[in-house]
């Protein structure tokens, strides 16, 4: 069996068009052809990536006489036990790219790959509008850094933003950046947290510019279960009705204009 005869079995093993295995190969769909067809062959470093992606000897591809493939790229050292429980050791061996024909918005409807783009894209490094991967850029995105309208990720960055670190419009994290934020550690216009900062603050420990109600609460006007510390006005304890009525009139009349949304929220959630 030439090795042509063998790409193409190969190939067609794993589902892979002429014009995938190009793209993965980085050459011209003409090359894969004229290779298959023994018309010609690929440099070194295109049969060693060969190898690799078909986890394949040097040997069984270029020998005819070898009908069988043995399972394992000569090139690439057997995985020890310690190795098969890495993730990108597991990643590298059982990882195929798959990239849908169909297009839209001009990307693949659907593409799988180490770098991959498409509608919805999963790999190591993923582009598009749905994604996944350990970079994942996209309009809603998971991964360990993941940016996007919606991110979700270790590290997370986008208008909303769910992640250990979060940074965001809308961030909810361990710790977490954002107009408005909420986690352990926040800091936000409107932030609440174990420790929570910001233009309003609410939580354990609430330390505000404007307003912070917490149990140790600090800021121009301070609320506090156990201690309070406001510069312009300070409660202890819980809030009476006409108590409400002394901090809204406060916050009307001390809050800047455009922090008016703040205000509300302020408002809505504590008082």
């Amino acid at each position: 069996m030439t090795f042509g005869e063998k790409l193409a079995k190969l190939r067609k093993e794993n589902n892979y068009t002429q014009e995938q295995l190009a793209d993965i190969l980085e050459v011209s769909r003409q090359s894969i052809s004229k290779w298959e067809s023994d018309i010609a062959y690929p440099e070194t470093e295109k049969l060693v990536r060969i190898g690799k992606l078909f986890s394949c000897s040097m040997d069984y591809l270029l020998n005819d006489e070898i009908l069988e493939k043995n399972g394992v790229n000569s090139t690439i050292p057997p995985s020890n036990d310690k190795e098969s429980e890495n993730i990108l050791g597991f990643l590298r061996r059982h990882f195929k790219e798959r990239k849908s024909e169909k297009t839209i918005f001009g990307m693949p409807l659907y593409h799988i790959g180490r770098n991959a783009h498409g509608f919805f894209a999963i790999g190591l490094k993923a582009r598009g509008v749905f994604t996944i991967g350990l970079l994942s850029c996209g309009v809603c995105s998971l991964g360990l850094l993941s940016f996007g309208v919606l991110a979700i990720g270790v590290l997370a960055l986008g208008l909303i933003s769910l992640g250990t670190f979060a940074f965001g419009l809308l961030a909810v994290g361990s710790i977490a950046f954002g107009l408005f934020a909420t986690g352990a550690i926040s800091f936000g216009i409107v932030s609440f947290g174990a420790l929570s900062i910001g233009c309003f603050s609410s939580g354990a420990l609430a330390i505000g510019k404007y307003a912070a109600v917490g149990d140790h609460a600090y800021a121009m006007l301070a609320v506090g279960a156990s201690k309070a510390n406001g510069s312009a006005a300070t409660f202890l304890g819980e809030l009476t009705a006409a108590d409400k009525v002394v901090v809204r009139e406060w916050l009307d009349s001390n809050v800047p204009t455009w922090l008016t949304w703040a205000k509300a929220i302020f408002k809505f959630f504590l008082l």
